[in-house]
Protein backbone atom coordinates (compact mmCIF):
# COMPACT_ATOMS: atom_id res chain seq x y z
CA UNK A 1 0.00 0.00 0.00
CA UNK A 2 1.38 2.98 -0.84
CA UNK A 3 2.25 6.22 1.59
CA UNK A 4 -1.35 7.67 1.18
CA UNK A 5 -3.57 5.21 -0.44
CA UNK A 6 -7.41 5.63 0.28
CA UNK A 7 -8.22 2.12 -1.77
CA UNK A 8 -11.21 0.97 0.41
CA UNK A 9 -10.97 -2.67 -0.01
CA UNK A 10 -6.86 -2.23 0.95
CA UNK A 11 -8.07 0.10 3.83
CA UNK A 12 -10.43 -2.73 4.96
CA UNK A 13 -7.59 -5.64 4.95
CA UNK A 14 -5.19 -3.20 6.30
CA UNK A 15 -7.24 -2.25 9.57
CA UNK A 16 -8.46 -6.19 10.05
CA UNK A 17 -4.89 -6.88 9.82
CA UNK A 18 -3.39 -4.76 12.13
CA UNK A 19 -6.32 -5.49 14.55
CA UNK A 20 -5.63 -9.14 14.21
CA UNK A 21 -2.02 -8.93 14.42
CA UNK A 22 -1.85 -5.52 16.67
CA UNK A 23 -4.65 -4.71 18.76
CA UNK A 24 -6.88 -7.34 19.51
CA UNK A 25 -5.42 -8.92 21.83
CA UNK A 26 -4.91 -5.89 24.14
CA UNK A 27 -8.34 -4.64 23.52
CA UNK A 28 -10.52 -7.57 23.91
CA UNK A 29 -8.27 -9.27 27.23
CA UNK A 30 -11.07 -7.90 30.14
CA UNK A 31 -14.25 -7.88 27.88
CA UNK A 32 -14.41 -4.23 29.20
CA UNK A 33 -14.37 -2.84 25.60
CA UNK A 34 -17.05 -5.14 23.90
CA UNK A 35 -19.13 -3.20 21.53
CA UNK A 36 -17.45 -0.44 21.70
CA UNK A 37 -16.02 1.71 18.67
CA UNK A 38 -12.08 1.31 18.10
CA UNK A 39 -10.51 3.37 15.12
CA UNK A 40 -7.32 2.70 13.39
CA UNK A 41 -5.07 4.34 11.62
CA UNK A 42 -3.83 1.74 8.66
CA UNK A 43 -0.37 3.40 8.60
CA UNK A 44 0.98 3.73 11.29
CA UNK A 45 -1.35 1.74 13.33
CA UNK A 46 -2.56 3.71 16.08
CA UNK A 47 -5.61 3.87 17.50
CA UNK A 48 -8.94 4.71 20.07
CA UNK A 49 -11.35 3.33 21.90
CA UNK A 50 -14.63 4.92 22.39
CA UNK A 51 -18.22 4.56 23.30
CA UNK A 52 -19.01 6.20 19.87
CA UNK A 53 -17.48 6.32 16.83
CA UNK A 54 -16.90 10.30 16.30
CA UNK A 55 -15.12 9.49 19.96
CA UNK A 56 -12.68 6.81 18.20
CA UNK A 57 -12.26 8.60 15.04
CA UNK A 58 -11.69 12.06 16.86
CA UNK A 59 -9.04 10.47 19.15
CA UNK A 60 -7.42 8.57 16.75
CA UNK A 61 -7.19 11.88 14.30
CA UNK A 62 -5.22 14.18 17.50
CA UNK A 63 -2.61 12.02 17.23
CA UNK A 64 -2.40 11.45 13.90
CA UNK A 65 -4.29 14.49 11.88
CA UNK A 66 -3.95 12.96 8.30
CA UNK A 67 -4.79 9.48 9.42
CA UNK A 68 -6.44 7.12 6.68
CA UNK A 69 -9.20 5.26 9.20
CA UNK A 70 -10.69 2.22 9.45
CA UNK A 71 -13.54 2.08 12.03
CA UNK A 72 -15.41 -0.98 13.80
CA UNK A 73 -17.02 -2.42 16.81
CA UNK A 74 -14.60 -4.33 18.98
CA UNK A 75 -15.55 -8.18 19.66
CA UNK A 76 -15.40 -11.41 17.98
CA UNK A 77 -17.35 -12.07 14.59
CA UNK A 78 -20.70 -14.35 15.34
CA UNK A 79 -20.82 -12.63 18.64
CA UNK A 80 -23.68 -10.07 17.21
CA UNK A 81 -24.40 -7.73 14.05
CA UNK A 82 -21.48 -6.45 12.63
CA UNK A 83 -22.80 -3.13 11.35
CA UNK A 84 -20.09 -0.67 12.24
CA UNK A 85 -17.39 -0.18 9.67
CA UNK A 86 -15.74 3.00 8.21
CA UNK A 87 -13.72 3.20 5.65
CA UNK A 88 -11.46 6.80 5.41
CA UNK A 89 -12.65 10.16 5.39
CA UNK A 90 -13.53 12.21 8.50
CA UNK A 91 -16.44 12.39 11.04
CA UNK A 92 -17.46 16.36 12.10
CA UNK A 93 -19.72 17.18 14.46
CA UNK A 94 -22.66 18.94 13.12
CA UNK A 95 -22.54 22.80 14.65
CA UNK A 96 -25.49 23.38 17.26
CA UNK A 97 -28.84 25.07 16.17
CA UNK A 98 -29.37 28.02 17.69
Amino acid sequence: MNARSNDKDEIARRGKDLYERRVREEVEADGANEGRFLAIDVHSGDYEVADDALGASAGVRRKRPDAVVYLMRVGRPGDRPRAAFRLGGRFRAKPARA
